[in-house]
């Protein structure tokens, strides 16, 4: 029972973020080019999503004749289910029961098949085009993994675990571990914990948000998004890897961007920026506003962790979303320039200097 409820809880979930997501990000997109957006269909636009979604339900299935008509078929649902099944490693409140030491390996392994799926589409649509975006898929996306898992590995060097809701905890006043603040030790003592913004990794440790950016620009370029959608390039490929595809084949295809959009946006919050605890420090008149005042187990506890969760993963989508709409495409070899010559180097040095920090200071 508890497995279908975080299925149906996950699929709902993405479908919402992705409703919302399609309707922000056109408001905010006319807000950043200074014209008005959607507003015919309902208040403001407001069921403009919604028709979208009647439209692809009712929209014509075409099969090019010359394809591979299994794969091409099967090729949206593999992308999306390697970004959906990236989301049962996340820890979505402080009452979460972990059973996953290895819970970033399992993601890494999870998520890079939706490149298998992405590679499948653009092979099987028998169209130049779309193999064009498949092949700069799999260059860009194999590429970008490298700093982005290396970005990861300096947060579980600092932390001293896989398991992303022991790192969560570390991040609060439940932590038994050492707290940090600028990388210098202060306590050792759990009730002494202050919690809040203080004890977010992005905090304790002071390269790490060199690290976060790495990370986010990595995230930026796995999600395919500007300035990192070489993959569709709708400019100039008409639409990449998915030129051939329409109706709810094509809605898969979007469902598992802004999926992964809100995934890359849930890890960055749990790695970087306390993942569900509250920003407020766990002193004075603080504690009356936190849910942290009470214990692991409450009812609130669900709440409040889950709250603080997606707030700060729906800060950082709006981010992904103000990056597309303020930053040209970028062209391939400038693309496969920042991996290999700023990104891959500055990863590698920053984990050399978390190990050393960790171990010697």
């Amino acid at each position: 029972m508890t497995i279908i409820f975080i299925i149906f809880f996950t699929l709902s979930l993405i479908l919402f973020n992705t409703l919302i997501g399609v309707y922000v990000e056109r408001k905010l997109s006319a807000f950043i080019q200074d014209r008005i957006g959607p507003t015919e269909t309902g208040k403001f636009g407001l069921l403009q999503t919604f028709a979208d979604v009647v439209k692809l339900l009712f929209k014509e299935d075409i099969i090019p004749s010359s394809t591979n008509k299994f794969l091409f078929k099967f090729a949206p649902v593999l992308v999306f289910i390697a970004v959906f099944a990236g989301f049962a490693i996340i820890p979505f409140s402080a009452n979460s029961e972990s059973n996953m030491p290895l819970g970033i390996l399992i993601w890494l392994g999870i998520v890079a098949l939706d490149v298998i799926g992405i590679l499948m589409a653009g092979w099987a649509s028998s169209n130049k085009f779309s193999l064009y975006g498949a092949v700069r898929s799999l260059a860009q996306m194999v590429s970008y993994e490298l700093p982005l898992g290396i970005a990861v590995l300096c947060v579980v060097v600092w932390n001293g675990s896989l398991d992303l809701q022991e790192i969560s905890l570390q991040q609060g006043i439940f932590s038994p571990q050492t707290t940090y603040l600028f990388g210098i030790s202060l306590l050792n003592i759990e009730t002494q914990n202050i919690g809040g913004i203080l004890s977010w990794n992005i905090i304790s440790m002071p390269f790490f948000f060199i690290v976060f950016l790495i990370f986010f620009i990595a995230g930026l370029a796995q999600a395919n998004r500007t300035p990192f959608d070489i993959p569709e390039a709708e400019s100039e490929l008409v639409a990449g890897f998915q030129t051939e595809y329409s109706g709810m084949r094509w809605a898969f295809l979007m469902l598992a961007e802004y999926g992964m959009m809100l995934l890359i946006g849930l890890l960055t919050t749990i790695l970087f920026f306390g993942g569900w605890n509250t920003p407020f420090p766990n002193i004075g008149n603080f504690e009356l506003a936190n849910y942290t005042s009470g214990k692991i187990g409450h009812f609130s506890a669900y709440l409040w962790s889950l709250f603080w969760l997606i707030s700060k993963a729906f800060t950082f989508i709006l981010i992904q979303m103000w990056i597309r709409w303020s930053f040209p495409r970028l062209r391939v070899d400038q693309l496969m320039t920042m991996c290999w010559k700023y990104l891959l180097p500055f990863s590698l040095a920053m984990l050399v200097l978390t190990a050393f920090w960790k171990v010697f200071l």
